[in-house]
């Protein structure tokens, strides 16, 4: 079996461990997640995995043979041939063990050579062939390539045509054709649609090696891996679970860890406050010195909470009032070539609250529609009519580009906050990946995800009532994640976006556009409900509604909830079904209990009746037997009601 192992190996960058005493084994079938706070040596660990760098200590073990691939988070690009000819690159190792196997068809021919050991090894060749797919190498590298969303007439193109997005599915792909025994991915989601995530999760989910991966995509994380190593302060520490199930566990031990730092923090406080108020006395000079030792003693095992899981909340500002309208796209048509619509004939009302996600293929015109609606892009046929008072805040990747000069982080942001919301500036710009020293850093020397970081959080503190957002989520990390999606739930305006993001559009929608080039549908439910919708289409279920579009039946999409027969509901009736049969079944145990409770007081006032005291008075017998006949109307009255409510949910089950 085989494996990549490390035993108490440590590396450290000057003064700052990096690593320390750090083992972990990666073997087949092993599907293991690397989390930690930005800059805590995650991607310093893979490439130590990798062999790609030398620990200062310990020892780290790789199976001879092993076929260990690794991805880095970027930078890789391909050129001078073929995207076909780059994705054959990724057999070389077949064509080497090819070209030994010849080798050794020679010398057995000739006689050459210990012929047993020969045919040894050529046994062992010919069975890693075949293990590693290498005879089957043309047909897995279009299945990969197609499945990372590259198309058939991809195929043939230069790959100095694909862009920096496209060249790192290049190297995945490259990665995953290898078929490799241990597969290192550092943030292999960065650069894919929702798409390629489930491709990729569907072949991880296949895969026979062994991975470790670092993702920020938490519907991605735990539906690929089954243990979760932390990286915190150089030290790593195992969970076993999914990672929904780590963040559980870990919030339990950082609740511990916070009330055992608040001591900590207050007994750090008491001890400078009298080392500052009597270190200079002489009586007092002894005690201030003890003291000190002590605050020493303590600040050498001082508790540091994890960054990665503060928990930060913000609120946008008050967003603008408006009206129950907030747009109204009518026939809007929109072309690049003037042949085909990427946009035909598309129709659309955004009601105030709205949270639209908008679906569809890479190409189908998301990004292009949602450019429209801001007014960023005029060129185009139709109209988009603003409701009253609407004011839009639009954010995309190229917003990012508008940031220049020599302003800090810090001041560029401040420029732009509300005054009520200075004093939470550096919170924020903190929940946004920019901490400590981080602040003061001049906005012209920031990377590229660092300025749509600086971008998302301007357009987040303007009062707008209008928020359309092109992949906010792009260069964020999942707690940034968590803070922004958190503060889009409570933000009082409509927001419509694109993410490739499943946990965030499943966490933040309320309906569903999905596009494609020249039709369009609109779902009136979240994204699982598209999901499952779209499911039970493709197995038959329900009929598919019929897009809309210039090209496609008049039908209107946004009212076109086709009707199905009690044999094939729909996933939305179904749940509806299920409502309505919980509520009936109810009401059936509530008027069994009526009846069993009125049935029990008709009963205690007939033993009335027994009563010396009440049969031979007059009058308190008739009261009482008045009520005995009410009591017995009444049981009348719920005893029809549960014949017909049992009647009914009898139908239901049927």
């Amino acid at each position: 079996m085989a494996f990549v192992q490390f035993s108490q190996v440590s590396l450290a960058f000057g003064d700052r461990d990096i690593l320390k005493n750090v083992s972990v084994n990666l073997a087949a079938g092993s599907r293991a997640a690397l989390t930690g706070a930005n800059g805590a040596g995650k991607s310093t660990l893979i490439k130590v995995m990798a062999g790609l760098v030398q620990p200062d200590g310990g020892e780290r073990i790789a199976q001879k043979d092993a076929r260990i691939a690794y991805l880095p988070q970027s930078g890789l690009t391909h050129h001078g041939c073929t995207l076909r000819e780059e994705a054959d690159k990724a057999f070389e190792f077949g064509y080497a063990l090819h070209d030994e196997l010849e080798k050794i068809g020679d010398d057995l021919k000739a006689q050459v050579g210990n012929t047993d050991a020969l045919l040894e090894r050529q046994a062992k060749i010919l069975a890693e062939l075949e293990d590693s797919g290498w005879n089957r190498r043309s047909v897995t590298a279009e299945q990969v390539l197609l499945g990372l969303g590259f198309s058939r007439s991809d195929l043939d193109k230069n790959c100095e045509a694909f862009s920096g997005g496209w060249q790192m599915r290049i190297a995945l792909a490259k990665n995953l054709m290898v078929n490799p025994d241990i597969l290192l991915l550092d943030e292999p989601t960065n650069y894919l649609d929702i798409d390629a995530r489930e491709w990729l999760e569907k072949f991880l989910s296949n895969f026979k090696g062994g991975f470790l991966l670092v993702s920020h995509d938490r519907y991605f994380l735990d539906h690929t891996i089954n243990e979760v190593y932390e990286l915190f302060n150089g030290d790593l520490h195992r969970y076993a679970g999914n990672f929904s199930h780590y963040e559980k566990v870990r919030q339990t031990e950082l609740d511990t860890l916070i009330h055992e730092y608040e001591k900590q923090q207050a007994e750090i406080q008491h001890l400078q406050e009298f080392i500052n108020r009597f270190g200079a006395k002489a009586t007092k000079a002894v005690q201030a010195q003890e003291r000190q030792k002590m605050l020493d003693k303590i600040l050498e095992n001082e508790i540091v909470i994890p960054e990665s899981l503060k928990k930060i909340h913000f609120s946008f500002p008050p967003a603008p009032h408006a009206g129950r309208l907030v747009a109204t796209l009518e026939g809007v048509t929109k072309s690049y070539d003037g042949k085909l619509n990427v946009i035909d004939n598309l129709n659309l009302v955004l009601e105030n609250g709205d949270r639209l996600v908008v679906a569809g293929h890479n190409g189908a015109g998301k990004s292009t529609l949602l450019r429209i609606i801001a007014g960023v892009d005029p060129n185009f046929e139709g109209s988009v009519k603003l409701g009253a008072g609407v004011s839009v805040g639009y954010f995309s990747q190229d917003s990012a580009e508008k940031l220049t000069g020599s302003a800090t982080v810090l001041e560029t942001v401040e420029a732009e906050a509300p005054l009520e919301l200075i004093p939470k500036i550096r919170t924020m710009l903190g929940a946004f990946l920019f901490r400590g020293d981080d602040v003061f850093k001049p906005v012209n020397v920031l990377s590229g995800g660092e300025k749509s970081r600086i971008a998302l959080l301007k357009l987040l503190l303007r009062p707008v009532n209008l928020l359309v957002l092109d992949e906010p989520t792009n260069h964020l990390d999942m707690h940034s994640k968590d803070v922004l999606l958190d503060a889009l739930k409570d933000f009082g305006g409509t927001v419509i976006f694109v993410s490739h993001d499943r946990g965030f559009i499943e966490d933040l929608s309320t309906r569903v556009l999905e596009v494609k080039p020249g039709s369009y549908r609109i779902f009136p439910g979240d994204y699982k409900y598209y999901m499952q919708r779209l499911e039970d289409e493709a197995n038959g279920i329900v009929p598919s509604a019929e897009p809309t579009g210039a090209g496609a039946s008049s039908k209107n999409a946004q009212t076109a909830e086709p009707e199905v027969s009690s044999a094939k509901l729909s996933w939305e009736a179904k749940k509806k079904l299920d409502s309505e049969r919980r509520k009936i079944e109810k009401q059936v145990a509530a008027l069994e209990a009526d009846i069993a409770k009125t049935e029990e007081e008709k009963a205690s006032f007939e033993n009335l009746l027994s009563n010396p005291d009440v049969y031979s008075n007059g009058e308190k017998a008739k009261a009482v037997q008045k009520k005995i006949a009410e009591l017995a109307a009444k049981i009348e009255s719920l005893s029809e009601q549960w014949e017909q409510a049992a009647e009914l949910l009898e139908a239901y089950n049927q």
